[in-house]
């Protein structure tokens, strides 16, 4: 049997004795002798037509799709289109390349829209909390103030006590941190409402449920339009709350979501779920692309993080051009007002690094790798707590008390006060005498205070976004994290520059200008390494994650550097725990996803893992078949996804029935014998005895692809058999009878349990 039920695999290859690995190939695979015929006689299938057999049926929602029927299917269309002859053919050939490449185009464009509207919605809800324009509601504190010179105060923007003429210093800050928290509350708790009210798939980032549906997971309702509205409007009033998420993340999510909706009206996409998700694929690329301005860090994000692209070149290619695409869009609105796409650009007046700052450089790789995996460990300790609390009951009250919270803390540190993007921004930026100085950060005798104000903001995020990254809202974890470390990163750059200014002809800094008024420490570019080295503890990404940052930032003379810092946290976030919050998450929630690490069993066979034939559900088709009826009846109690066919002589494995297309079945035949009375047979024609005139002939709806092996062979071969072929079941037999079976969900199951063993499937019963 196959199917949710499948959680309980079989997971006693701990405890099982070691088997012989030295089993020749000729020996591990079996075969079952089907005699099939290209052309089935169906003369004893009344009422049934070949048509019917090999109709096409949906995917129900928590099951996987069957990549090899997927694509013999897009590659018998092809064949159909290529077929044709003279300009009827030639126009098909260009109206389906034609059809392919506008729904690309079409995302890409949608992407990039849809991503500056978000950052315009958020910074003008957000710097509402503080205040308003004198010009106008609409304009946010960087429209009200275009136009300055630097350095120059802006007069235009007012914060709330002066709109309102409150002139005792006691009344305005009472006032202000009053609006502050009550716009926050109103912000998140409308979140919280329209997700859990209209659209529950819209909450958290989406990334671990992107990820399992490119591996071929059905998760339709997660696509749908009513998510992609209430995800984009969700993550707008979330972000500008001031709760510690991002929305990097979620723009994921809702790229996907635009792919999927435009790809409903065309049919090379609506009526195959492999060529749809290679289109998802290229828009998770594009959503990348929008989030950071990254079009390159996009293409090589769903290389590395969605695994989207390794056995596809095409792939590749189509997200990279609904990158490019999705980021010239975003930078023909310009919704920063820079006419960039460099969200956080570096000072680029110092470009020269030097030996001694790989030490306080390798100090922060290895805080952001400790801190990193302690952040995994943390959030998914109170997501299990959540789950089997009150809180579980009452989302909205959650959110709302914990938003409460996070403002009134959030208002009385100066440094978390800003939304995130201002923070990261300026904390990138180097001083400047020409330009204001954000909050004393270029003041030289404050150092202790701005030190101590920095720490304790970053140790504060932590926490804040180790409980809010999981609430009903829509949240994302890129920018709080890379807050955090750009918050040590910058610390750590304000300590090394307070030692040069006091010890400036110290030998270790013998490699910097002997003038002390030149500048030789860039503080913004250490914050730029702790936001690396945090961002690789977190997410474990590694190459995209280089290439996002120094297209993020505009550093590209400090790319080695970033390199150092992602490679060292990472070797220290491994050494805690293996895999990323996504791999966490996807493990919590128990989907079907097989990373792509290689696995090593311990001597363990596939008998270790696999159920055994006595707890599966079967279909038995005996000397005079079965009935419809019973088959109807199993087909109706049961929720498995398959269920494996045996011969009533001996047991022998016919090969496995798939539930879908069985239903689709049986409700036909329904339609020409209501009461179900007929028998029916899985056995080839060739093979069913004379008189069997009126028994319904089923065996062309067995799968025709199914791999079958020996129980004894090593489960370290089932695993990558799983990864690399992406097979959904094997079936075990022995001397042609079944003996047991795997699926995709097992495999899956044993990976996550082995990394994650501490809450692996503790979130699986509310979301599979």
């Amino acid at each position: 049997m196959w199917g949710n039920s499948s959680n309980n695999a079989n997971l006693s290859w701990f405890k099982g004795e070691l088997h012989d690995r030295d089993i020749q190939d000729a020996e591990a695979y079996e075969f079952v002798e089907h005699e099939y015929e290209h052309e089935h006689d169906y003369e004893t299938s009344p009422g049934l037509s070949p048509k019917s057999l090999g109709k096409q049926a949906a995917y129900e929602e928590g099951s996987s799709i069957d990549w090899v029927r997927e694509e013999a299917a897009e590659r018998e269309r092809k064949r159909a289109i290529h077929s044709r002859r003279g300009l009827h053919g030639m126009l098909g050939v260009v109206l389906d390349s034609a059809g392919l490449w506008l729904v690309i185009i079409l995302a890409g464009v949608g992407v990039g829209v849809l991503g500056a509207w978000l950052d315009v919605l958020v910074k003008w809800l957000g710097d509402i909390r503080e205040g308003r324009c004198r010009e106008g509601f609409l304009y946010n504190q960087v429209s009200c103030c275009s136009g300055l010179d630097p350095g120059q105060i802006c007069k235009e923007w007012q914060t709330w006590s002066e709109y309102l003429h409150v002139s005792s210093i006691f009344g305005q800050s009472l006032l202000q941190a009053a609006i502050y928290i009550a716009l926050s509350i109103a912000f998140a708790g409308s979140s919280a409402v329209l997700v859990l009210t209209y659209a529950p798939y819209a909450f958290h980032t989406g990334i671990p449920e992107i990820k399992a549906i490119l591996s071929g997971y059905v998760l339709d309702q997660f696509l749908g339009p009513w998510v992609l509205l209430i995800k984009a409007l969700g993550l707008a009033l979330a972000v500008a709350s001031g709760l510690s998420l991002g929305k990097e993340g979620p723009l994921v999510h809702v790229a996907c979501c635009w792919a999927f909706l435009l790809s409903r009206a065309f049919r090379q996409f609506r009526q195959n779920e492999a060529q749809k998700r290679k289109l998802l694929a290229a828009a998770a690329a594009a959503g990348v692309s929008v989030a950071f301005g990254s079009p390159l860090g996009g293409v090589l994000f769903g290389l590395e993080e969605l695994d989207a692209f390794s056995n596809d070149s095409d792939v590749m290619w189509r997200g990279f051009v609904a990158s490019v695409i999705a980021a010239g869009s975003l930078q023909y609105v310009d919704p920063f007002g820079t006419s960039k796409l460099v969200l956080f650009q570096v000072s680029e007046s110092e470009t020269v690094w030097r030996g001694f700052e790989l030490i306080p450089w390798m100090f922060l790789s290895v805080i952001g790798g400790l801190l990193g995996s302690l952040l995994i460990k943390l959030n998914s300790a109170a997501a299990v707590y959540r789950r089997h609390s009150q809180l579980n009951d009452y989302p909205i009250l959650e959110v709302v008390g914990f938003t409460a919270i996070t403002a009134a803390v959030s208002y009385l540190v100066v440094f978390l006060r800003v939304q995130s993007s201002e923070l990261v921004a300026n904390l990138f930026q180097e001083c400047d005498p020409t330009k204001q100085d954000y909050h004393g950060l270029c003041n030289p005798t404050a150092l202790g205070a701005n030190v101590f104000l920095l720490v304790l903001t970053a140790l504060v995020k932590i926490a804040f976004t180790a409980w809010t990254f999981g609430m009903m809202v829509p949240a994302g974890i890129f920018l709080p994290t890379i807050a955090i470390g750009a918050c040590l990163g910058r610390a750590v750059g304000l300590i090394v520059q307070g030692l040069h200014r006091a010890y400036p002809h110290a030998l270790i800094f013998s490699s910097c200008p002997p003038d002390i008024s030149v500048r030789c420490i860039s503080p913004g570019f250490y914050a730029v390494i702790g936001a690396s080295a945090m961002l690789g503890g977190v997410t474990r990404m590694t190459i995209s994650l280089v290439v996002i940052l120094f297209e993020l930032t505009g550093a590209l003379s400090h790319v080695l550097p970033i390199m150092i810092s992602v490679m060292v946290s990472k070797w220290v976030a491994d050494a805690c725990g293996k895999d990323g919050i996504y791999s966490m998450w996807i493990a919590m929630r128990r989907y079907p996803w097989l990373p792509a690490r290689e696995y090593r069993d311990r001597g363990e066979t596939a008998a270790h893992v696999m159920k055994p034939a006595v707890n599966l559900v079967v279909i038995r088709d005996g000397d005079g078949g079965c009935a419809l009826g019973e088959l109807d009846a199993l087909v109706r109690a049961r929720s498995f996804r398959g269920f494996p066919v045996v011969s009533g002589e001996g047991e022998l494995l016919l090969g496995i029935v798939m539930r879908d297309r069985l239903r689709t079945c049986l409700e036909e035949l329904m339609a020409d014998d209501p009461n179900m009375e007929r028998r029916c047979t899985f056995l080839p024609p060739s093979r069913v005895g004379p008189g069997s005139s009126g028994v319904v002939n089923l065996s062309g709806l067995l799968e025709e692809a199914v791999l079958q092996l020996r129980k004894d062979v090593p489960l370290e071969l089932v695993v990558n058999m799983f990864q690399k072929l992406n097979l959904r079941h094997i079936l075990f037999s022995q001397e042609g009878k079944l003996v047991g079976m795997v699926t995709k969900t097992d495999i899956a199951w044993l990976l996550t349990s082995e990394s994650h063993s501490m809450h692996a499937g503790a979130l699986a019963e509310k979301y599979q």
